[in-house]
């Protein structure tokens, strides 16, 4: 581990460790949270789900910042980003138990107020399933496409909102990384499971859970880069 390592994970402890140690400062929070669940999505990907991506440049490059990386960007676009993610949560938690008594399990909708079984299991598996097969895709290569779209301006925060150009950039994705790994391995193996968990917490804690599997989105960008250059 080099120093500049051990100074990123020393100000990281910094920042977050007050919401752990102050019951003041984490109820706080909670109540903000509960108050104001749309802001805060957006707070908590644009800060979570970019310092994942800072760690990926870290394994990538084997730096924290790049010029042209556009950190500022990046927590914008992640900020809107949590905002479709938390619309996805209430959609996908309230539609999917719904279908699920429509196909004849009664209890799918009360059983997510309970505590574990091993129907409430099944029950967040199929929302997790159905989130991640329909929804996450989409978000997925938008992401990819406005990942791209702050490369080619610089990483500026006024280049952000220059028009995309989606249709020459969406043509030349790289579909064998983007559909071999980023899809057809991550999606199976780890997002699905992991949403799994994230929906068998209190609704509450659900987005603060999501946003940190942010972190592991920056690592797999890192390693998606890396097999796009072989």
């Amino acid at each position: 581990m080099k120093q500049k390592d051990l100074i990123f994970i020393i100000v990281v402890a910094l920042v977050f460790s007050p919401f752990f140690i102050f019951e003041t400062v984490f109820n706080a929070y909670d109540q903000f949270n509960t108050s104001h669940g749309m802001i805060m999505a957006f707070i908590k990907f644009a800060i979570l789900a970019t310092l994942g991506e800072v760690i990926g440049l870290r394994i990538k490059t084997g730096n924290f910042s790049q010029k042209g990386f556009g950190i500022i960007p990046r927590a914008i676009v992640w900020g809107v980003l949590g905002l479709t993610i938390k619309m996805a949560f209430v959609i996908f938690a309230t539609g999917v138990p719904q279908f699920l008594a429509y196909l004849g399990l009664e209890n799918a909708i009360s059983v997510m107020e309970e505590g574990f079984t091993m129907q409430k299991l099944l029950v967040a598996f199929a929302i997790s399933a159905a989130m991640n097969i329909f929804y996450a895709p989409i978000m997925m290569t938008f992401h990819k496409i406005t990942d791209t779209h702050i490369l080619k301006n610089n990483g500026t925060v006024a280049g952000l909102f220059r028009p995309i150009q989606f249709k020459e950039i969406f043509i030349n994705l790289d579909w064998g990384v983007q559909w071999g790994f980023v899809f057809k391995k991550t999606i199976p193996i780890f997002w699905i499971p992991a949403h799994t968990i994230t929906f068998l917490l209190p609704p509450n804690y659900q987005v603060l859970f999501a946003a940190v599997l942010g972190i592991m989105l920056g690592v797999f960008l890192a390693v998606a880069a890396q097999l796009g250059k072989k």
